[in-house]
């Protein structure tokens, strides 16, 4: 098990190495195949683009983005997620165009993305719709399906009203019903477990929930700005080895890291003195994960597991 105490962190001024450009993907659809029967690769992090203390070249987004861009160039049908916080502090368009497209918008057409609290800064989280248009999911709502090789991709969205939320839901209920033999894949801002700073959120407790119910493999959050793993859980965040879902906090895409406190329980590894990304190959059955970390740290954690 992997715990350090990070307190503080400095912005590393390293040259930004311009690789051959990716090429683009369309956004799978919901109730379309991408690869079907055959394997993924997904990359994923939160957290990501703030340039106020160094310009986007120099920045720790542009060392996340590397680790992608080398992944993506080896494999044409790799899609990349982003887990919300997706530019600092509050999600101006001027964020977005300044200092996330010239890190992680080299493969914006390759994106996934999921909005976070510091992109709803912004009234109706403008800059995130404007920035990502069609690829946020229709009507400006922040939830949307996808379906890669035999996984069900549910991109949600954790900063939704009482209202917007139930209706999330209701849609929830209907894709987990309409993919109930697909591997399925969640993913949205506030962790509902995390030993972190902002520690468990209750907002997507009924959506956890009904994912559990539904037979879900694996949930992604941020917010939090650690990495962390913990044991498979039930709907009620018991262990269960069988039947619940693994999740991951991967809020270390390259805004500042923040401390961690007494850890929750079933958590398994957590670190938060390591930028980098989570790399998962979905496969039909089963997947993989493995944490990458930038380049001069060290810090790691993969394994796998099995589709219920």
């Amino acid at each position: 098990m992997s715990f350090r105490v990070f307190l503080f962190s400095a912005m590393l001024a390293i040259p930004f190495c311009h690789a051959s450009e990716s090429q683009p993907l369309a956004r799978p659809k919901s109730g379309t195949h991408q690869g079907a029967g055959k394997s993924v690769t997904v990359y994923a992090a939160g957290d990501i683009a703030d340039c106020r203390k160094n310009p986007p070249e120099e920045s720790m987004a542009a060392r996340t983005a590397e680790l992608i861009a080398s992944g993506l160039d080896k494999d044409g049908k790799a899609v990349v997620l982003t887990l919300g916080d997706n530019t600092y502090p509050v999600g101006q368009p001027e964020e977005f165009s300044d200092c996330y497209d010239p890190t992680w918008g080299r493969f914006k057409a390759r994106t996934l993305p999921a909005p976070g609290n510091h992109d709803y800064a912004m009234p109706k989280a403008l800059g995130y719709y404007n920035y990502f248009g069609e690829l946020a999911g229709p009507e400006r709502r922040g939830y949307y399906a996808a379906t890669l090789g035999n996984w069900q991709i549910l991109s949600l969205n954790s900063n939704l009203d009482h209202l917007q939320m139930q209706a999330q839901l209701e849609w929830l209920k209907q894709q987990l019903a309409a993919g109930k033999r697909q591997c399925t894949l969640a993913y949205w801002h506030h962790p509902v477990y995390s030993s972190g700073g902002h520690g468990n959120n209750e907002a997507m407790q009924p959506a956890w929930q009904m994912l559990a119910a539904a037979g879900a493999d694996i949930v992604l959050s941020s917010h939090d700005h650690d990495y962390e793993r913990f044991a498979a859980l039930d709907e009620n965040g018991e262990r269960d080895d069988k039947k619940g879902i693994r999740s991951f906090v991967v809020g270390t895409g390259g805004a500042r890291l923040t401390p961690m406190f007494l850890p929750k329980m079933n958590t398994e590894i957590r670190d938060n003195a390591t930028f980098g990304v989570l790399k998962l190959s979905l496969h039909d059955k089963s997947y993989e994960w493995e944490f990458l970390p930038v380049a001069g740290q060290s810090f790691a954690d993969k394994g796998k597991g099995v589709c219920h």
